[in-house]
């Protein structure tokens, strides 16, 4: 038979204290000794007491609870950024939600709202794909003090912070090291364009060609998904057209892996004829037989600064102050295998 939860007043009864001594003891207000704190606390556990959180979030208008929604949840980077913003926020209290929103804006809306209605005091974001229309998140800054961070995918939104890295300068470092090992026919396997990271990365690349004299040819650029089947995809295009580079920087390190794949099938050598550099720094990429040069995105630092910017955001909040920020990281390379030819 299950322990029946005991409450404040059979704590009280038991330690002969009034009702808010108990009260302010289990809550560490300052007015109470350790001391009789610590008899509060050990007392509360022997007796099963369970704390009404949702008493507790009504009486302070805070849950503790926070929302992350992501693409997807079964790839390294976002997975790494929920572990960083999960490190900056646990010492202060909170709890995470997470969702997906599985690249598609009719989902992600939904989610949004559940999250509202679950009254969380935050919402980390990474927007879908599909998202163009922005009205739904809009609407929240209009109704809602709810504060949004936005984390690598965003919008620009006037009062939502964001945390990202310099894709541009990502694109360029990548589609600079190419040419830096001698290559001259560097191709570019562009993302989705609705989103700005693969925008950003594709203004990388071409200004890194324009800097070092080489013409950007626009048959260089092939529009690739995230994925491995796309960058087997990309090859194919490219080698049916004849149109054979001797260099690919890949806006996505999947679509880089596939392209290895389809190469070496085709008996292509990597990186003596063609050089391959991805964007990410998937774990794989340092594993596999020939490893694979990648832009890292430091996700568990962006992780914790998203989680810096929403503390921040919440004590400002408190202060009647709200400061939209811009937190901008900077990308390292990884120079590996299969684009050092020097």
């Amino acid at each position: 038979m299950n322990k029946k939860n005991a409450t404040i007043y059979d704590i009280s009864k038991k330690l002969n204290v009034s009702v808010a001594t108990v009260s302010r003891a289990l809550n560490d207000n300052p007015r109470i000794s350790e001391a009789t704190k610590d008899l509060v606390r050990k007392t509360a556990k022997e007796m099963n007491y369970k704390q009404n959180n949702l008493a507790k979030a009504l009486k302070s208008g805070e849950t503790k609870n926070v929302g992350i929604i992501v693409p997807y949840i079964n790839t390294n980077f976002f997975s790494s950024v929920i572990r960083g913003i999960e490190e900056e926020l646990s010492p202060h209290g909170y709890h995470v939600i997470i969702c997906q929103s599985h690249e598609d804006v009719t989902i992600e809306k939904r989610q949004l709202s559940t999250l509202l209605n679950a009254q969380v005091d935050g919402i980390f974001m990474s927007v879908s794909k599909t998202t163009i229309d922005t009205e739904h998140i809009k609407n929240i800054l209009e109704t809602s003090n709810t504060p949004i961070i936005f984390f690598d995918r965003k919008k620009d939104i006037p009062g939502i912070s964001t945390v990202t890295i310099d894709d541009y300068r990502g694109g360029y470092m990548a589609t600079e090291h190419l040419i830096k090992e001698g290559y001259k026919n560097i191709c570019h396997f562009a993302g989705d364009l609705n989103l700005e990271i693969y925008q950003n990365r594709l203004n990388g690349y071409k200004q890194a060609l324009v800097d070092h004299n080489f013409q950007v040819k626009e048959e260089n650029i092939t529009f690739t998904g995230s994925s491995i089947e796309s960058g087997i995809e990309a090859i194919k295009k490219l080698w049916d057209k004849k149109s054979v580079p001797d260099a690919i920087f890949s806006a996505s390190d999947f679509a880089a892996l596939g392209a290895c794949q389809e190469l070496k099938k085709r008996g292509v050598k990597i990186p003596q004829e063609v050089a391959v550099i991805g964007f990410s720094n998937e774990p794989f990429t340092q594993f596999m037989e020939l490893p694979i040069s990648s832009v890292d995105q430091t996700p568990v630092i962006m992780g914790n600064m998203a989680g810096r910017v929403f503390i921040e955001s919440v004590k400002e909040n408190g202060s009647g102050v709200s400061i939209e920020k811009k937190v901008v990281l900077a990308p390292q390379i990884y120079i590996r295998k299969s684009s050092k030819r020097k």
